[in-house]
């Protein structure tokens, strides 16, 4: 890879950790009193809520892959895939810059991998 596409990379993960950080450090509120006076708008704060904790706890992986792919550029490793070696498509890199496995590998260990 050369310095060029390495620093362009390099902006995209560190916008994207920046990214992530901020919504993670913005937290969540704490869970307001509960009011039983409808049914529906406790089931609509409950699902609020499970709803925010889905959100919290996807940006909290998607910041380990981020994180991970700034490590293998630094390592001089990224753009490889993981799993066989042989380098990650231009496009798939592109699109999601923290992909550590090529599609083939991608598709072989699952969709949440």
């Amino acid at each position: 890879m050369d310095s060029e596409t390495a620093r362009s990379v390099r902006a995209a993960l560190d916008l994207e950790r920046n990214r992530l950080r901020a919504d993670l450090a913005a937290g969540m509120e704490a869970p307001g009193q509960m009011t039983y006076g409808s049914q529906a708008a406790a089931a609509s704060q409950v699902f609020a809520q499970q709803r925010d904790l889905a959100l919290r706890e996807r940006a909290g992986k998607e910041l380990i892959l981020v994180e991970a792919a700034l490590a293998r550029l630094g390592a001089g490793t990224f753009g490889r895939c993981e799993s066989c070696g042989r380098e990650v498509a231009v496009a798939r890199l592109q699109a999601i810059p923290w992909a550590a496995y090529c599609i083939d590998c991608q598709k072989a260990l699952g969709p949440r991998r």
